[in-house]
């Protein structure tokens, strides 16, 4: 078994029941679900809309990363989930509003770099709304292949902004 870390996301419809939808989904068809952060409710980020609901959730899993990316790829369609983030031609990113988005964020022992998914998650330390929930999982653990604690990344992005 491994453990998988993924971030939830809502601001469409029934935030709250969507976050819950989806573990109980992600329990059902991806592993175990051992461990939940709080919820946050955060600002969008770089896109005007309403605000998220988000969340943090450790899994224990015997799927590969792949398969754990297909699998939440299909919950987020079930629950609703139209439209994926884009690039414009020029290569800005373009988002969404959307029901739920379920992203993988770490998978135990895993790094990889690959046009479906990079791990870990390449966007961990500059968002706040990943950052929250990750500090109230580890704490002031560091986890690899991190050198410091999502706590001590959420406090220098504070400073920062």
């Amino acid at each position: 078994m491994k453990r998988v870390v993924l971030a939830l996301g809502s601001n469409e419809g029934d935030r709250a029941g969507f976050l819950e939808k989806s573990c109980e989904l992600i329990g059902c068809r991806v592993g175990k679900v051992t461990r939940c952060s709080r919820v946050y409710e955060t600002e969008a980020w770089g896109f005007e809309a309403p605000p998220f609901l988000n969340q943090a959730i450790i899994v224990e899993t015997e799927l590969s990363p792949d398969e754990v990316l297909h699998v939440t790829q299909q919950i987020e369609k079930k629950l609703g989930r139209t439209c994926k983030s884009g690039r414009t031609s020029e290569g800005n990113p373009i988002y969404h509003n959307r029901t739920i988005d379920i992203d993988i964020l770490l998978y135990e022992g895993v790094a990889c770099e690959t046009p479906q998914l990079t791990l870990p998650h390449p966007h961990i330390s500059e968002r706040d709304f990943v950052l929250l929930p990750l500090s109230d999982l580890f704490g002031d653990t560091v986890v690899p292949p991190f050198h410091q604690s999502f706590q001590q990344m959420l406090n220098k992005l504070k400073t920062e902004n």
